[in-house]
């Protein structure tokens, strides 16, 4: 026997090394993975629903990702009924009294000058329905039927000029249930705008339109975005 004869020994065949002519093997992906590199996917291999398809935007499949900031994700403006309501009448009283009525230390700048709209209204408010009372009172003895009306509406602004010093107090704590009170009250007051000018017959007398305009940027004041960034703050403390 020649050399050239001499069997040569067989090579160990190395790990996935394929044999010349065999047909390529094909592992099948694990579920809901992606398919390993090097492996093509057999024909009509559809992903598992929760697989990302490359360039797809984050998210649930098919639905676009919502930036932070945009309705409905956290950051953005959405309107909730305030749960942080009164559960007595401690709880409307402001903690402390009223020592610190003139103090709006850790406010935003908005809740500043909304606060301090507020505060001051109210106090107009009250003395402005001390004296309408006074000049109703004189009325009456020229229109008893009008001062009738009239004196009723100064002892509804008069009440809520008051209940206005005590919620203005209440949303300087973080109250959100007092920032949407104070919202009603902006409301109800130009409702005393409009029968106070019509009864009045433009005299002035039961007429708040000035004070109407006032509440009303009062109250843009507190919904804007550092004022609710401020409520959410206090409301993650508490």
């Amino acid at each position: 026997m020649s050399n050239s004869e001499v069997p040569q020994p067989q090579q160990p065949q190395q790990p996935g090394a394929e044999q010349p002519g065999a047909q390529p093997t094909v592992t099948p992906p694990p579920a809901g993975n992606v398919p390993p590199a090097g492996n093509v996917p057999p024909a009509g291999y559809q992903p598992p629903q929760s697989y990302q398809q490359p360039g797809q935007p984050y998210g649930q499949p098919g639905q676009p990702y919502n930036q932070p900031g945009q309705p409905g994700q956290p950051g953005g403006f959405q309107f909730a009924m305030p749960t942080d309501g009164p559960r007595n009448f401690n709880d409307v009283m402001p903690k402390g009294g009223f020592s610190g009525m003139f103090s709006v230390t850790g406010l935003p700048t908005e809740l500043k000058v909304s606060y301090w709209i507020w505060l001051i209204g109210g106090m107009l408010g009250v003395l402005g329905g001390l004296f309408g009372m006074l000049a109703t009172l004189a009325l009456f003895t020229v229109a008893p039927a009008l001062a009738a009306v009239v004196l009723l509406l100064v002892l509804v602004a008069l009440v809520l000029a008051a209940a206005q010093i005590l919620l203005v107090l209440k949303m300087k704590e973080g109250k959100e249930w007092a920032r949407l009170a104070l919202t009603i009250v902006a409301g109800v007051s130009l409702v005393l705008a409009v029968i106070g000018g019509s009864v009045g017959g433009g005299s002035g007398i039961g007429n708040n339109w000035l004070g109407f305009l006032i509440s009303a940027a009062a109250t843009v004041l507190m919904w804007l975005p550092n004022s609710q960034a401020w409520f959410n703050s206090v409301k993650g403390r508490a």
